[in-house]
This record gives structure tokens, sequence and C-alpha cells, in this order.
């Protein structure tokens, strides 16, 4: 047989009992259907979407995730240890620590010593919850959020935590939180993408991790979930514009054309990623209008823009962000995540947390503000947190005014807020050294089954057949939704 033929024979055989057993390519084809044929008899009311999705009905319709990405030092922020200011320099118990793995930052190091927080904090809200100097607006919000003090990881470092975070697994190739939900949920708009992300500035350490694209990558489902990234100079998407000479007229009939040839390739060989292209070439014509609509912000009332603060005119920053959020979420884009850098502080927190907590401090306290105007934040989840926290030891010079701090995966907070959340709670506690769990601790895992249960997915349902595993976004061990902050 010639050589040629086997392989498309090979491909279109597994792509048959791939489909079959999966059903992406009717789900990709739904995707391009007009709204009420997708919607015509038991099919769901969204555009694609996987049938009999959601499992039960859900509080949010859609979500915002504000990414801190760096590690944000929980001590300095949100877990007032006021008796750590009498240990200030002395080592760090080795009943605490219990032998317990180092970053390679301060193995060496000779002793561990206490690093109290300088910070001033009070109690806000009707439950009198404790919240820095750092964060006068989110101190505002108390009774809006819930906060749970006792989140923790396995990862010790940046990439693999926020990969493990993100995507289930700390290492590349797993679909994103935000593939995830795109592909089992469908899209609830025609004109932007289901899953979008923004990469703000920042204005604290100017060394910052790198982050990328495989955090919001779509894995092993089909690439039209993967995440579109929005950006701040030139065209908001990449290549959105029509280049130099291309009418739009003429654009439409070159994606026709291609659309039919793609089609061909479908009926030959059967590969839902061909289909997944079609939506892709569509959905990016349509962004060409829908893209600069949804970023011109001239039609924003004064007082809304004050709301956000000064750097909400300025693109790029988390402030004008967190307003693209909010209009995307007017328009019903399923998933944003805004990822917010250069909280890794390993030394100088005196100098650089301040900024980084003026950075997101009003603008999401304005976002969750805003959102509740409009009546918005009742179906739509706003999740805040980082990949891990900070040690109460210090990482190099330490004085009264001035310290360092590790990295540290064992506790570190995380708030949410709008659809599903009870609000007004603080969930879970640490030790007196902010170091371990000492009530109610929340998986990674735990916290993305209850981000999946406030939009009505049960996490141990959504699973793909990937190498031979039923593939989840909490893995195989057994996780559950934090059932004492659900509303």
């Amino acid at each position: 047989m010639d050589p040629r033929q086997e392989y498309v024979q090979a491909i279109t055989r597994r792509h048959f009992f791939g489909r079959a057993g999966l059903g992406l390519g009717a789900a990709a084809i739904a995707s391009l259907l007009p709204p009420d044929v997708a919607r015509a008899g038991d099919a769901p009311a969204t555009t694609g979407g996987l049938r009999g999705l959601p499992h039960f009905a859900g509080k949010a319709k859609r979500a915002i995730y504000l990414f801190m990405a760096g590690g944000p030092s929980q001590m300095d922020m949100l877990d007032y240890k006021p008796q750590m200011d009498e240990l200030f320099d002395k080592d760090l118990p080795d009943s605490i620590r219990q032998g317990q793995r180092l970053t390679t930052m301060t193995s060496g190091q000779s002793r561990f010593p206490i690093a109290p927080s300088k910070y001033k904090f009070q109690q806000y809200g009707k439950n009198g919850t404790w919240v820095s100097e750092l964060l006068p607006h989110t101190a505002k919000m108390v009774d809006d959020i819930a906060i749970v003090k006792t989140v923790h990881t396995e990862a010790i470092n940046h990439d693999p935590a926020i990969t493990y975070i993100c995507t289930g697994h700390q290492l590349p190739g797993r679909a994103s939180l935000g593939s995830w939900l795109s592909y089992g949920l469908g899209t609830l708009n025609q004109n932007l993408p289901a899953f979008v992300v923004i990469t703000a500035t920042w204005t604290g350490r100017k060394e910052a991790q790198a982050l990328y694209n495989r955090l919001w990558g779509s894995g092993f489902l089909p690439s039209k979930h993967q995440g579109v990234a929005l950006r701040s100079q030139g065209d908001p998407v990449l290549f959105l514009s029509n280049p130099p000479g291309m009418a739009e007229s003429t654009r439409r009939r070159m994606l026709d054309s291609l659309g039919r040839l793609n089609q061909q390739t479908f009926e030959t060989l059967g590969d839902p990623e061909t289909q997944a292209r079609i939506a892709q070439y569509e959905m990016a014509f349509r962004m060409q209008t829908s893209v600069p609509e949804l970023a011109n912000i001239a039609d924003e009332p004064q007082h809304v823009l004050d709301m956000y603060g000064p750097d909400v005119t300025k693109p790029g920053t988390f402030a004008a962000s967190c307003l693209l959020a909010r209009r995307m979420a007017e328009r019903d884009v399923r998933f944003v995540q805004i990822f917010h850098r250069g909280w890794d502080q390993h030394a100088n927190i005196a100098g650089d947390l301040p900024n980084q907590c003026r950075d997101v401090d009003q603008p999401c306290w304005a976002l969750v503000q805003d959102l509740k105007q409009r009546g918005l934040l009742d179906d739509t989840l706003v999740v805040w947190g980082g990949e891990f926290g900070r040690t109460i030891y210090c990482q190099g010079n330490l004085t009264r005014e001035n310290y360092g701090r590790d990295h540290h995966p064992r506790c570190f907070p995380v708030w949410m807020a709008g659809g599903g959340i009870k609000p007004g709670i603080v969930y879970g506690e640490t030790d007196d050294f902010s170091y371990n769990i000492t009530e109610n601790p929340v998986h990674i895992h735990d916290m993305n089954a209850t981000i999946l249960h406030c939009l009505g997915i049960d996490h141990r349902r959504l699973s793909v057949k990937f190498q031979g595993l039923d593939v989840r976004l909490t893995g195989v061990e057994d996780h559950h939704p934090v059932k004492e902050i659900l509303a």
C-alpha cells in the first residue's frame, strides 16, 4: 500500500474512534451554528460545550481570576501574626519547620531569623477581619469576600507552582482552568473568545518570573479553547487588523474559500482540530469589530473611572485590566484571567510590596463594587491569589524596617467573591508563625474544585481521555469543593 494512503487511513480510524468517544467534533461544529440552531432540541443554551453540562445549576455563569504571580507575602497582608513581634531575629524553631524542604535561595543560610511584619493591621467588617494597612480598599470590602487563609501546594518554585494551580499539574502539557471551562460549558457570546488573558504591568520588583502561554493553553483539548491574550500596545490581539490593501470584503471571501478547503480536510481525515481551526478563523473575523469596541473605554462615566484609580486610563496597568474585565463580564466572556507579576520579594519588602499592593488594591475593590452595582456580581465569580506564600523567616539582611522572604507553599491566602460564595467570612487558620496550617487545610485542587462547583461543574465528572488516563483538572486524588464558603 502507498504509505501516504496508509497514513491517511490510520489518522481517519484514530479520529473516528476519538470523536465517537468524546464528541469533540460535534462540539466544534456546534460552535459554528447560529445560536437558535445550536439551542435546538435538548442542546445547552450556550454555544458549544458538552452535552449534560453544567451538571447542576451553578450560581456563577462566568469567572474573573486575579492572579498575583510571584507569591504575595501573607503575613504582611492578610494573615496577622502579632506574636512574631516579640520573636524578632530569633531562630525559627525546628518544631515549626519539622524538616520541611527549603528552596536553594535559603537552604544554605546558617540560620532562619524571624522577620515580623512591619505593617500595621486593623479589624474590619462585621466579623472583625484583620487586614494590613497595605490594603485599605480591600479592607473596605471584607464583608463582600470570603478569605481562605489555608490554601497549600506541593510546588516550591514559581514555574511548576503556577503551572500546577493553572493546569492541575506541575509539568507542562495539561489544559488550563479557562480552557476546561470553555470546553465544558461553551461560550456565552458570539463575538469574543470564551477565555481571555491579560498580563498587566507592575511597579514592584522589576525582575519578575516569566509567564509562558502554556498557563492559558488548551493542552490536549482542541486549540480553540486556549486563552486569547489581549495586548496593551498595537493591536489588542496580534494580527487583528487586516494587512494594508486588504478590504474587509476581500478577507471575507478568503475566509469562505479557506473554510471550504478546511471542511474538505475534515471530511477526509475526521480530525476535530480542523473544525477548531475553522472556528478560530471565524472568531478572529468577528473580533475585528468586537475587540476594538471592548477596548475603547471612552463611554465609561468619570465616576466609574475614578473608582478604579488614576492608572485606569493607562493601557496595560492592573487598573485598566480590571476595567476591561468588567466590560468583558458585561459581554459574557466566560473566563478572564489577569496576571500581575512582581510579587517575588526575596528582599526589599519595604520598597517593593507597597508598590505591588498599590497596583492592585483599589482596582480589585473597584471591580467587585462595579460588578455589584451592575447586578453582575451575583453570577460572576471573582478569585484573587498567587501560586504560594512566603516564609516568616528572613532571606538576606534583616532589620526592623526591611527584610526579604523566601517561597512558602504550606499556607497562603486566596479570596473569592460573587456567584456561589458566602461573603464576609474567613476560613482556616495557621500557626503563630504563618508556617503550618492548624485548621481547615485547602489544597489547590480543592480550590479549583470550588471554582468549578460555582459554575455548576462536578470536578469529578469533567475529564478527557489522554495518554490512557481519564485526566481531570483536579487530579485523581480525593478532593472536594470547600463547602463552608459556598453560598
